[in-house]
């Protein structure tokens, strides 16, 4: 399984950088898209100069409703509108029937863990202290192990854990971590890829210095 930063805060040469967050997950099966970053031109950019074809993509999975990680949704469905979408549960109504109306296939609104595509899974859509910012995060069971990827892990870390746990033990965590300090939750892990929101990366990088690398679009890794 091979994963690619295609939209962060920070960019390698080359590439454009932009508030948000956005990702590849290629597997055998299936090409899935997690987030779009809040700019879709920008995100068809940076995938272009990956080439990295729109087309491919069969799955657009959104983590929350917030502008920096739905921004592209528009931009990017009107280049390929045949795919499947899975949205929390919670997304309002309207933003609901716009997705719905620019697509061919189906749109789910997810509330439970469920299996997504063949070794992709969602923790369900989880929410923190009544916060009203209802997330979902994905479980990647690769060969290495079970790999959690956050959009911004709103729900706090020891929430989103647990809920991946259900899958299984988890190896390493990819994505936003916002401004998380349960830092206990990285101890057996092998892979920390902190980008995006993380406010503590300093933190992190201190702690465990041999686990931890920060993410950017144009950052790759085959899990």
């Amino acid at each position: 399984m091979k994963i690619t930063i295609v939209y962060d805060n920070d960019a390698k040469e080359g590439l454009k950088c932009g508030w948000g967050f956005a990702c590849l997950i290629e597997t055998r099966q299936n090409n899935i898209l997690f987030d779009t970053g809040w700019d879709g031109h920008l995100l068809l950019e940076n995938m272009r100069k990956l080439a990295i074809d729109p087309q491919i993509i069969d799955t657009l999975v959104l983590s929350h409703q917030h502008w920096d990680h739905i921004g592209g949704v528009t931009t990017f469905l009107n280049i390929n509108p045949d795919l499947d979408v899975y949205v929390p549960s919670g997304f309002s109504p309207r933003l609901k029937k716009e997705i719905t109306s620019r697509i061919k296939r189906k749109l789910y609104g997810v509330s439970s863990p469920r299996e997504i595509c063949d070794k992709i899974y969602t923790t369900g859509e989880l929410e923190k202290n009544g916060t009203g910012i209802k997330e979902q995060s994905l479980i990647l069971e690769c060969e290495s192990g079970n790999y959690v990827l956050t959009g911004c892990a709103h729900p706090g870390l020891l929430l989103i854990l647990e809920a991946a746990a259900s899958f299984g033990s988890i190896t390493g965590i990819i994505g936003g971590l916002h401004d998380s300090q349960e830092y206990g939750s990285f101890r057996n892990m092998q892979l920390i890829g902190a980008g995006h929101c993380t406010s503590h990366k300093d933190v992190i990088r201190k702690m465990y210095p041999d686990k931890f690398e920060k993410i950017f679009a144009g950052y790759t890794i085959d899990l």
